[in-house]
């Protein structure tokens, strides 16, 4: 039987997990991912399926789909595809954009670490740049593993903590509150050996590829520094947190700056380094 003490520490760890969700929630709607997504990104989605092979009838979940960037090659491959984001935000901007192209998705809220769909109901379970920033790592595998039925195919694309972006979050981190204890980095899922050990021995034919993305948007580490502050969520929570601190801002303006000039080649180009991985549900 459970204490007051218990209980009272349960009903603490929950609220804490709330407030904590609710923030990632507000963060990922802040600026314009779905902008980012389409014009830096962009790419990444159709790289995953692609490498998931999904095939016409399957059962498809992008697990923190945002505004669809993997969803909608998948469903142009003929997957039946849920689309689940915690950022209702997000998933407007994906609808709207569905159905102006005309693809059948099925957007919903759901938190990728409780996700509200019934034990191996997937054959195809994927994540582009989405799961990786799940708080808690464990949980949100443990999640994804669940709904895919056996011998369903696993695809997951994330930043590496050597590339770009995750140096910037690196980078961004002096400027920013401590996260909660047991919060895990994003870019641990862009590390190999952390993604093994997060999925175990409940995955067979495990794949893991170091690949480049290409961005050629930013002429200048200014342009980029500029445009992550309107647009993505994390950078622009980043300098919220310093606003009142004029000192800082320009600290953090000349961090974003440095790094993009040592990735920028001459012509403004920049290789922005991410872990593919394949798997097989175990049967």
């Amino acid at each position: 039987m459970m204490t007051t003490t218990q209980a009272r520490a349960t009903a603490q760890t929950i609220d804490a997990d709330r407030a904590l969700k609710a923030r990632h929630r507000a963060m990922w709607a802040l600026g314009d991912y779905a902008a980012v997504a389409d014009e830096v990104v962009g790419d990444l989605g159709a790289v995953l399926v692609a490498a998931t092979g999904i095939s016409a009838g399957q059962r498809v979940l992008d697990i923190a789909a945002g505004s669809g960037n993997a969803s909608f090659p998948a469903a142009r491959d003929g997957g039946e595809v849920v689309a689940s984001d915690l950022t209702p935000e997000l998933l407007d901007a994906g609808r709207e954009r569905a159905k102006r192209q005309g693809l059948d998705v099925d957007w919903r809220v759901a938190d990728a670490e409780d996700l509200p769909f019934a034990d191996a109901s997937f054959d195809v379970v994927l994540s582009c740049l989405g799961v990786m920033f799940a708080p808690h790592h464990t949980v949100a595998a443990d999640e994804l593993l669940r709904v895919a039925r056996a011998g369903a195919s696993i695809g997951l694309l994330s930043w590496t903590p050597e590339g770009f972006i995750g140096q910037m979050f690196a980078a961004v981190k002096a400027f920013v509150p401590a996260p909660p204890v047991g919060v895990q980095p994003p870019p641990l899922w862009g590390d190999e050996e952390h993604v093994r050990s997060l999925l175990g021995d409940r995955v067979v034919d495990l794949e893991a590829r170091r690949r480049m993305l290409t961005v050629d948007r930013f002429r200048t580490p200014e342009e980029f520094r500029e445009y992550f502050k309107a647009n993505y969520g994390p950078t622009i929570t980043a300098y919220r947190a310093v606003a009142d601190d004029p000192a800082r801002v320009v600290e953090l303006d000349a961090t974003l700056d440095d790094l993009a000039r040592r990735h920028q080649a001459p012509d403004g180009a920049m290789e922005w380094e991410y872990l593919i991985v394949t798997a097989r549900r175990t049967p």
